[in-house]
């Protein structure tokens, strides 16, 4: 008799540790998180990604009553981090806050890469849009496009334009518009946004294809002037700016976009769960005001959206740096 009711017990047991390992994501879903969140920037603090991240990062910790450490690891446009979290455990505790970089971009300069962004890592959602800005220092002769192709046709060898790095959105949105919209442009890369902002303001370089969030400050003291935003529609922070659109250039826009993605293999209702909390923090009026003081914009998302978008950015840009042979070793 008492072997029979061991028997029954560890079979009911039994029983119950298979439900269990057949539905370890319900489970984990409606507990997630139980611990501290970390999520990877792939760059240095103080940059747009670094910004828009900590923004963001505040109110999942308030909402989920858990600390979200914001970690950043630069270095190979990016790469560094986003591997880190590509080798991460697939439980939602180690997320990537992303740039088009090492997600959209690096595939298509680089001739080798240690993690296919595609396949390695999951979309959660998009979450801010940043608009890239032309500008010119204040003593460049063109107050408009029209005015600033003219001058680009009179400087041998074109006007000089400062983008943050060889194979950024705003070093590819200049390669797009010198073979499209009949403006000469040369090149001058930088090692980021900063130095490139620097020499802009202080004349060392006429131009600048740059994100707006270090910009809008030097804008609105008159040291340098916007010309064009490339996004969709004007920047709210630059409402007299017009599109590239506007002025006539048609079929193309550039930004400087950023979203959440986790390790592929995390369990769908990880990722929806976390989508639905970054929707909410997104839709917060204090952070939809402190990305808009910088010229950004909240972009919630699907991470079937995401994907699409991702896949689109990718097609767009690969195609520019086949055009004009870029290439990173």
């Amino acid at each position: 008799m008492r072997v029979s009711r061991l028997c029954a017990l560890i079979v009911s047991l039994l029983f119950a540790l298979c439900v269990h390992a057949q539905t370890p994501s319900t489970v984990s879903g409606q507990s997630f998180p139980a611990k501290s969140v970390r999520i990877v920037v792939p760059f240095p603090a103080g940059g747009g990604l670094d910004f828009t991240t900590r923004i963001v990062a505040r109110k999942l910790g308030d909402a989920w009553g858990q600390t979200v450490v914001v970690d950043n690891r630069p270095g190979a446009s990016g790469m560094i981090g986003a591997e880190s979290v590509v080798r991460a455990p697939k439980d939602g505790y180690t997320l990537l806050s992303c740039s088009p970089a090492e997600v959209a971009l690096n595939v298509a300069l680089y001739p080798k890469m240690s993690y296919d962004p595609m396949r390695e890592l999951a979309p959660i959602s998009l979450t801010a849009i940043y608009a890239n800005v032309i500008a010119v220092h204040a003593s460049v002769p063109a107050r408009n496009w029209k005015e600033l192709v003219a001058v680009s046709k009179r400087t041998p060898g074109g006007i000089g334009f400062a983008s943050s790095g060889t194979g950024s959105t705003q070093h590819l949105t200049g390669e797009w518009l010198k073979r499209n919209a009949g403006i000469n442009l040369l090149h001058v890369p930088y090692k980021g946004a900063a130095p490139a902002t620097a020499d802009l303001i202080g004349g060392q370089i006429p131009s600048g294809i740059l994100g707006a969030a270090p910009l809008v400050a030097h804008l609105q003291a008159g040291r340098i002037r916007a010309i064009v935003v490339t996004t969709e529609k004007r920047a709210a922070v630059l409402p007299d700016v017009p599109t590239l659109a506007e002025v006539g250039v048609k079929g193309f826009t550039s930004s400087q976009w950023f979203g959440f993605l986790a390790p592929a293999g995390t369990p769908r209702d990880i990722i929806m769960k976390i989508n639905a909390d970054v929707q909410k923090a997104l839709a917060s009026p204090d952070v939809k005001e402190k990305l808009a003081t910088q010229g950004g914009e909240t972009a919630g998302s699907t991470p079937e959206a995401f994907a699409t978008f991702m896949k689109a950015e990718h097609d767009t840009y690969a195609k520019i740096i086949a055009q004009a042979g870029i290439k990173v070793d």
